[in-house]
């Protein structure tokens, strides 16, 4: 199943397929070269953006929370991923520990969790969920809207200390699905006889999107020189503001600033390539998730005029964590509809492989607005027929199978900066 797609997929970015589908060896040669020198997040979700002259990642997840938007058809491939990733950390696995959100009553959440218990499961592993929620003593049962249950339990340390687990349950390897935005919890620190996945330092507590942003751009560089293009059309431009205070409007100056710079530089490329449209940026908390702490801007007149409204809605991200530090990130305008109404892909990864997406799609939102907010709803993307078979034959901009290849290679190029940026952000780096 292809979603129907009124896009724009047309001027530049028809040479960039064009570009991407000739270079296919080289690129497929090169992520296996960059793999032997990287290790891959343990899973990932990107979502990417399609202007029609420009295909960039706005956002990066390494807790991916939408298992369930997949569709059954690309269950297999998500079963072989994982087992290769499972196999990396821990051969001998029989058992898995899986820590999910504290979202009792998120039932497209609890879904999510279903899911990637049943993908674990198919690779051959005891899966069980131990909770971080406060006050849990007891295993607390959960029905699911398929009819499906799942059991939540609290944790335990094991008696020497080195190990976390349940109840009789004693796991290889421990799973996190909770980007432990409000910080990391003292059961699961100093583990030294377990992987736990992904490591702590990819939790919200402390990872910045500035980070990532900055490690994608160096491996875009790298990849656009190969592939000859401008790796403005794969990348968006940033900047990083820190020192702010909403409620108390300090810090904006300097926001503005920021703005007006980042702005100016789009301008710039607009009219290197004649793009008409207008240019915007959005401002997102340096830290954070859930599509909150997001605005979109046009100009840097916006940022000292904010009403008090804006200025709350900036205040506080997930868990209610206060907001003092942005990134302000180039605006990629999302041309691709579906029945007229806006959408994004989301490519779906475990370990290197591509297992999936979805489109979020959004009637309210306008081309230049954050989908990732209520109302959203998921269009699960048929890597048709294998995402890593483009069709060579096919005119640019007419076959769907080419452009989730596209698709595939500028989600792996993020995964690739997650990778980079989680070495560079490690703060126990391993010493070779």
């Amino acid at each position: 199943m292809v979603p129907h797609l009124v896009t724009a997929l047309n001027g530049p970015l028809l040479e960039l397929e064009k570009k991407i589908l000739g270079a296919t060896p080289a690129i497929e040669r090169w992520f296996r070269m960059e793999w032997q020198e990287h290790t891959p997040p343990f899973y990932c979700s990107v979502d990417l953006r399609n202007a029609g002259f420009k295909l960039a990642p706005v956002d990066t997840n390494l807790f991916p929370g939408g298992f369930n938007n997949l569709s059954p058809e690309m269950l297999p491939l998500a079963v072989q991923a994982a087992m290769a990733a499972i196999e990396k950390y821990c051969p001998d696995a029989r058992n898995l520990l899986l820590i999910p959100e504290n979202q009792p009553g998120n039932t497209f959440y609890l879904q999510n969790i279903g899911r990637l218990m049943q993908i674990f499961r198919q690779t051959g592993l005891n899966v069980r969920l131990g909770t971080l929620a406060p006050g849990v003593t007891k295993p607390q049962h959960m029905e699911l809207p398929d009819g499906t249950q799942i059991t939540l339990e609290p944790l335990e340390r094991s008696a020497n200390g080195r190990r976390v687990g349940l109840k009789n349950f004693d796991p290889c390897t421990v799973l996190l699905n909770n980007d432990l935005s409000i910080g990391i919890p003292s059961v699961l620190e100093g583990l030294h006889e377990q992987s736990v996945l992904p490591p702590l330092h990819a939790g919200w507590a402390m990872r910045r999107k500035s980070n990532h942003f900055a490690a994608y751009d160096e491996v875009v560089k790298k990849f656009s020189k190969m592939v000859e293009v401008d790796p403005w059309m794969l990348n968006p431009l940033f900047a990083k503001v820190s020192d702010i205070d909403f409620q108390e409007n300090t810090g904006t100056d300097a926001l503005a600033d920021s703005v007006s710079s980042l702005l100016s530089k789009i301008r710039k490329k607009y009219k290197e390539y004649g793009i008409k449209e207008q240019p915007f940026v959005f401002i997102k908390a340096n830290a954070g998730t859930y599509g909150m702490g997001i605005m979109t801007v046009k100009d840097a007149s916006e940022i000292k005029d904010l009403n008090r409204k804006q200025r709350t809605g900036m205040l506080a991200g997930k868990e209610g964590l206060e907001v003092s530090e942005v990134i302000v990130q180039e605006g990629v305008h999302s041309f691709e509809r579906i029945n007229q109404a806006v959408a994004e892909p989301v490519v779906y990864m475990i370990d290197r492989y591509v297992v999936g997406g979805f489109y979020r799609v959004h009637a309210d939102r306008g081309v230049n607005e954050n989908l990732n907010a209520p109302g959203a709803h998921f269009v699960p993307l048929a890597f048709a027929q294998q995402h890593a078979l483009p069709d060579m034959h096919a005119k640019p901009g007419t076959a769907a199978p080419n452009r989730f290849y596209m698709y595939g290679v500028v989600a792996r190029l993020a995964l690739l900066a997650a990778s980079v940026e989680m070495e560079k952000t490690d703060p126990n780096p391993e010493v070779y």
